[in-house]
C-alpha cells in the first residue's frame, strides 16, 4: 500500500497547524455525520460539548481519544484524516469497518484547545485525575471507557520538540508506549498486546522515518489514563506526536501517525500480531532530551570582563494569536548544557554576540534577537539577511 499516497487522498485540508479547537471540527463532524454516528457524551468545565464518534460495526473495539491536553492536536488531525479514509469506499477501509468498531472522542479537553494550554479550565491535568475523577472531562472519558468496553484503547498526544531518539541527532518524530499496569513494570498478556501493536507500527514507520521513533519512559502511574486502563486489563497504546524536521505546524508528523493508525489496524484486522514481540519492542530507543530548537556555537562572549568561547541555545514559546499559533524564541540555555543538539545550528566561528541594546552576554529568558559579529542579524532566533 503507498500510504504517502493514501494519506494525500483522505487529509482533512481544512485542519491546520496547531490551534485545533471544536470550532475546527464541528463542520467536519457534520459532514460525517451521514456516514458515523456523532453524539454529545457530556460538557467540559466551561460547558463546552465533548463529542463521540461511532465508526464501524464489527466485534474489535477500538477506544480512540485525543486532546486531554488541549495543546496537542496533531493526533486530533491524523484521526480526522483517518475518518475521512474509513468513510470511503477503499476495499480496505471496508475492511476496517466490518472487522472493528471505532468508538472516538477527538477532543476530550475543549476548553484547554480553546485557551491552548495542557491543563483544563480548572488548571487540573487530565492525564493525571485517572483515580481522582475530580474533573467532568475525566469523568466522561471515564464513563465512555465504561460503557463501550473496548479491546484496545488508544491515547493520543504530543510531544515537546525537545525529545530525540538515541544518542543521534534525530527527532523522536513519533513515540510509543504500552504503559505499564503496575509498579513492577511486568508484562502480561493484556501488555503484550499492546506491545505486538507497537512493534508493527513502528516496523512501518522506519521504512518513511528511519531511526525517528521512540520509546516512553514506561515508569508506573496509576493516575496516568493509560496505566489505569492497562491495570484494568484493557491493551492501550499511548502515541506521542513529536517534532519532524522543520515542521513545526506537525503536518508531516500527523502523516506519520495516520500511517501508524492504518498499520496498526491491518495487523490487528488480519490478526498477524504473532506475540512475543518483547525484544523488538525493548529495542526502540528511549526517548532522550537532547535538543534545543536553535543552537549557536563557537561564539565570543565577554563574562566577569573575560573573554570566553561557548554555546547557547534558543527555545520556541507557542503563543496564541488571533487563533494560530505563533513561535515566539527565547534564549534559554548558556555554556555547557547536557542538552547538545540544535533542531537548527548556527556556526558563529568565534564572533562576538552583542544584544539589540549592545550587551556582550546572552541572558537566559530573554527574546533571541541579537547580533553575531558585524554583519550577521538575528530576529526570533532565525539569521536575517541584511
Amino acid at each position: 500500500m503507498d500510504l504517502p499516497y493514501l494519506h494525500s487522498i483522505y487529509k482533512d485540508q481544512t485542519l491546520f497547524g496547531r490551534y485545533i479547537t471544536n470550532e475546527n471540527i464541528e463542520p467536519l463532524l457534520d459532514k460525517l455525520s451521514n456516514i458515523f454516528a456523532i453524539d454529545v457524551i457530556g460538557n467540559s468545565v466551561e460547558g463546552l460539548p465533548v463529542y463521540s464518534i461511532l465508526a464501524g460495526v464489527g466485534r474489535i473495539k477500538i477506544f480512540i481519544w485525543s486532546q486531554m491536553h488541549g495543546n496537542e492536536s496533531t493526533t486530533t488531525k491524523a484521526i480526522f484524516d483517518f475518518l475521512n479514509f474509513l468513510a470511503s469506499e477503499d476495499d480496505v477501509a471496508k475492511d476496517f469497518k466490518r472487522n472493528f468498531t471505532f468508538y472516538i472522542l477527538p477532543i476530550v479537553n475543549p476548553d484547554g484547545a480553546r485557551l491552548y494550554t495542557r491543563e483544563n479550565a480548572n488548571n487540573v491535568d487530565l492525564n493525571r485525575d485517572s483515580v481522582a475523577l475530580s474533573q467532568p472531562e475525566s469523568k466522561l472519558l471515564r464513563q465512555a471507557f465504561e460503557n463501550f468496553k473496548p479491546d484496545y484503547c488508544y491515547n493520543m498526544h504530543d510531544q515537546r520538540t525537545i525529545f530525540g531518539v538515541g544518542d543521534e541527532p534525530k527527532p523522536a518524530t513519533v513515540s510509543f508506549l504500552a504503559p505499564s499496569y503496575n509498579e513492577q513494570r511486568e508484562i502480561n498478556s493484556v501488555r503484550q498486546k499492546a506491545i505486538d501493536v507497537i512493534v508493527a507500527m513502528n516496523k512501518t514507520l522506519q521504512y518513511y522515518i528511519p531511526g525517528q521513533v521512540g520509546r516512553f519512559d514506561d515508569s508506573f502511574n496509576i493516575n496516568c489514563i493509560g496505566d489505569m486502563f492497562q491495570s484494568l486489563n484493557v491493551p492501550t497504546v499511548l502515541f506521542e506526536a513529536g517534532h519532524y524536521q522543520n515542521d513545526y505546524e506537525r503536518e508531516e508528523t500527523r502523516k506519520f501517525i495516520f500511517f501508524a493508525l492504518y498499520s496498526g489496524f491491518n495487523m490487528i484486522s488480519e490478526n498477524v500480531l504473532v506475540g512475543g514481540e518483547i525484544e523488538e519492542y525493548f529495542n526502540i530507543p528511549q526517548n532522550k532530551i537532547i535538543f534545543y530548537d536553535m543552537m549557536y556555537k563557537k561564539v565570543k562572549i565577554y563574562y566577569e570582563n573575560k573573554e570566553k568561547i561557548t554555546n547557547f541555545a534558543a527555545q520556541y514559546k507557542e503563543v496564541v494569536f488571533d487563533k494560530s499559533v505563533i513561535f515566539r524564541a527565547f534564549i534559554r540555555e548558556i555554556g555547557n548544557s547536557e542538552v547538545c543538539f540544535g533542531h537548527v545550528e548556527f556556526d558563529c566561528n568565534e564572533e562576538e554576540f552583542a544584544d539589540i541594546n549592545g550587551g556582550h552576554l546572552p541572558v537566559n529568558g530573554v527574546e533571541a534577537n541579537f547580533y553575531i559579529g558585524k554583519s550577521r542579524k538575528f530576529s526570533n532566533g532565525t539569521e536575517v539577511f541584511m
